[in-house]
């Protein structure tokens, strides 16, 4: 009897049932003297005791606000030690924090904060191009009139309270630094019955994730949902409280924020963060300067480090493991960051914002030929099946969509029932749109996105596979593959390639490199060189837009897709 391609992660350690609150005080005193939080752009240096009364401080001052249990707090910052303390302090006032993306603009802010109803919004004065305090003020021009605590926006109805990050005042805002006060002794007491009164399965955090059509959905998360997964991520790496995680993912999203610093709670280690945003330099200086044991990133973000120029002159040997996600991880590049940064033990994950996020993972000791080509194995108290178009489980060895049920599986989309619906069936398994295989003993490998996979002439192509071998020539540093249009096979393949400095190449190179080492109809019709491609502020690829892009440039946009 074949066999089919479902697995359940068993696991030797329970599932948690604290909230976070309730965890987070458990782990501050029990590693009240170890090393908590390092923020090197900011000064900060805290250990436990330290984050711990921080959090408290702050938490008090958000229910002293008169916010209430089950009000969403939205946060817009890049990556500050004012955001991992909001993180853990609306946790314990059971508020939901609510993720915006820090690169929205106007329009996206308005949707983001009116479509889940925020009470407060916390910001940060600017990012990069981004005026913060500017959007906001042309949003609710009624601020400059308003007492904090006080607005009334005809375009933001629900938001009461905005609170900016920084020494200077602004008109109608709170300082962040006056939530900070000493609480009294009532207030502490109140905080320490509220955190009782809590349970694991309240919603705790909203995450909008970008569709590549219509307006971002709010992936509505629980305590259970990212502190478990936090911990057993953690558990795979072997994360233990000598550790030091260097952070230089976004705290907006899952990676940053659960596979980051609540995954550092969860094992008592030391979260880094190397700035604001991520910078190659910048992260190779405090690896370097810190004694950093983990690094979390991107694959872009590993090939970063790995072509910086000034790589050598920093030792960055203290690394041992990581995780690396958010988009496929190429062959090769998964080989130089084992070599070349030392990270022996670096694993790879897989998974989504509505798993809270991963799914997958291999361990440090997933011998390579496994830890380059898969993504491990399921989490402990995970399910996994692959199904064909009418949802039966395939075989292993044969391609599907990966579908995952468990803890992990988000409560739903914020106000969208339907679209909830629609992502979950009534089994409870959560639909990823992603095509997977899994092999004899279950590892999985993802070959692409069922929207992805390019049809040429009745032939199933995926991208992922003509990746992984381009990735092969010297000259090439990064590639992406997408389909596009084509009047007489239906669909043909467009590969964006960037070249390493200084490399030339031609597209009939290219080609000759393919010529008989894969099939003919997999070489790719189009060649465009570029030097960078289109991505989030994640770092994943919008082959969305390179398509649309390659549309117009061919005059394709009217074409027919067979």
């Amino acid at each position: 009897m074949q066999q089919l391609s479902y697995a359940h992660g068993a696991g030797a350690r329970p599932l948690i049932g604290q909230t976070i609150g309730q965890f987070f005080d458990e782990a501050c005193d029990r590693h009240a003297r170890r090393e908590a939080l390092v923020a090197r752009q900011q000064g900060v240096r805290w250990r436990y005791a330290e984050l711990r009364e921080q959090v408290d401080r702050l938490a008090c001052g958000l229910i002293r606000l008169g916010l209430r249990p089950g009000e969403r707090v939205g946060i817009w910052s890049q990556n500050r030690t004012e955001w991992v303390l909001m993180q853990f302090a609306t946790a314990k006032a059971g508020l939901v924090l609510v993720n915006i993306n820090p690169a929205y603009r106007r329009s996206e802010l308005e949707y983001a904060l009116n479509k889940v109803g925020c009470r407060a919004l916390v910001l940060a004065p600017s990012f990069k191009s981004s005026d913060y305090l500017a959007m906001i003020n042309e949003l609710a021009p009624e601020l400059a009139a308003a007492q904090p605590g006080q607005l009334r926006a005809r375009r933001l109805p629900e938001l009461r309270w905005v609170i900016r990050m920084g020494a200077d005042a602004t008109p109608g805002m709170l300082g962040f630094d006056a939530l900070l006060a000493e609480p009294t002794a009532e207030e502490r007491a109140a905080l320490q019955r509220l955190g009782q009164t809590l349970q694991f399965d309240d919603a705790i955090n909203i995450q909008f994730t970008s569709g590549t059509t219509g307006n971002p959905k709010g992936a509505t998360l629980s305590h259970h949902n990212i502190l478990n997964n936090a911990y057993f991520a953690g558990e795979a790496m072997r994360l233990e409280p000598d550790d030091k995680l260097c952070i230089p993912v976004p705290l907006y999203h899952c990676f940053g924020m659960v596979l980051g610093t609540l995954c550092c709670l969860g094992h008592g280690a030391a979260m880094v963060f190397p700035g604001e945003s991520f910078d190659a330099l910048a992260v190779l200086e405090t690896v370097a300067a810190e004694r950093c044991t983990a690094l979390h990133g991107v694959p872009t973000m590993f090939i970063s480090l790995l072509d910086h120029p000034r790589l050598a002159e920093f030792d960055v040997s203290s690394l041992r493991t990581g995780i690396m996600a958010g988009s496929p991880c190429p062959i090769e590049v998964m080989k130089r960051v084992a070599s070349q940064l030392h990270m022996s033990q670096v694993t790879i994950g897989y998974g989504m914002t509505e798993t809270s996020p991963l799914s997958f993972q291999s361990g440090t000791d997933t011998p390579l030929a496994k830890r380059v080509s898969t993504v491990g194995l399921i989490h402990p108290h995970v399910e996994v099946k692959i199904v064909d178009p009418e949802g039966r489980i395939v075989p292993r060895g044969v391609s599907g969509e990966l579908c995952t049920r468990g803890y992990s599986v988000m409560l739903g989309y914020w106000g969208d029932e339907q679209k909830t619906r629609d992502a979950i069936d009534a089994a409870g398994w959560m639909h990823s749109g992603d095509l997977a295989v899994m092999d004899e003993e279950g590892y999985v490998n993802i070959v692409g996105r069922v929207k992805d996979m390019v049809i040429r002439g009745g032939e199933n192509v995926y991208p992922r596979e003509i990746e992984e071998f381009l990735y092969r020539h010297p000259k090439i540093q990064d590639v992406q593959v997408i389909g596009v249009p084509d009047a007489r096979f239906g669909e043909e393949l467009c590969a964006w390639i960037r070249l390493r400095d200084g490399e030339t190449a031609s597209a009939d190179d290219i080609r000759a490199f393919c010529q008989g080492e894969i099939a003919h109809y997999k070489i790719p019709r189009y060649i465009e060189f570029v030097d960078s491609f289109p991505m989030t502020i994640t770092g994943k690829i919008q082959k969305y837009v390179m398509r649309q892009k390659m549309k117009e440039k061919l005059g394709l946009a009217d074409a027919e897709t067979a």
